[in-house]
């Protein structure tokens, strides 16, 4: 972990590497909605991984998902309320932003607002209870600025194929998602307090199943 300018931290996460190896098939037999979870931590090098999954660079070039005229406007949040560090320990609940470029985390705000994300997401508390939640929002400038209205369902395409990623790389770590699109927006943009023309999309909250 590294300071940015003083204020801010940098954590640097390691390469996606995965050694358990998975039909596709098995997956997708897996995959359903959670929306109960245990109050164990999940570790940072398995949150690397999907975050890698959902909107990484891969080793030979290109993304992990496809994005009209490679504008890729989305941004991914991530919102840690109980996340394993591993050699920095557990690391302060809050608010960071995902930097594919550089396959690192930047915080950007302390605390944990997952309690007033949940009220703002029409009181589904459950998603208090997660570990930790990736917040998808779009700048759609990038994207609306080459292909106009149209622009805004190319988005909406993008953050599906982005959300089914992370979904399935939770299943190979145990874990479990449910994408939540009811929400607040402007309570949400307030709570997160980012770039005002950062649009939240989708909540996508993690934790291991509560059986």
């Amino acid at each position: 972990m590294r300071k940015d300018d003083g204020s801010f931290d940098i954590i640097d996460l390691r390469r996606p590497k995965l050694d358990t190896k998975e039909f596709f098939t098995d997956l997708l037999a897996k995959r359903c909605s959670v929306r109960s979870f245990t109050q164990k931590p999940v570790a940072l090098d398995v949150i690397s991984y999907i975050l890698w999954a959902g909107y990484g660079f891969k080793e030979g070039g290109g993304r992990t998902v496809p994005s009209a005229g490679a504008t890729y406007p989305l941004e991914l949040y991530l919102l840690c309320r109980m996340v394993e560090g591993g050699e920095i320990g557990r690391l302060d609940p809050g608010l960071y932003v995902y930097i594919p470029e550089l396959h690192r985390i930047k915080a950007l705000k302390k605390g944990d607002v997952s309690r007033a994300i949940s009220e703002a997401s029409l009181f589904q508390m459950w998603i208090a209870e997660a570990p930790f939640s990736i917040i998808i929002c779009c700048e759609y400038r990038r994207i609306t600025n080459r292909y106009r209205e149209r622009g805004i369902r190319y988005a909406y395409m993008e953050a599906g194929e982005v959300s089914q990623n992370i979904s399935l790389a939770c299943l190979l770590f145990g874990l479990g998602s449910c994408i939540v699109g009811a929400f607040d927006d402007r309570k949400v943009k307030s709570i997160m307090d980012v770039n005002p023309s950062h649009e939240p999309v989708l909540i996508i909250p993690v934790g291991y199943p509560r059986l």
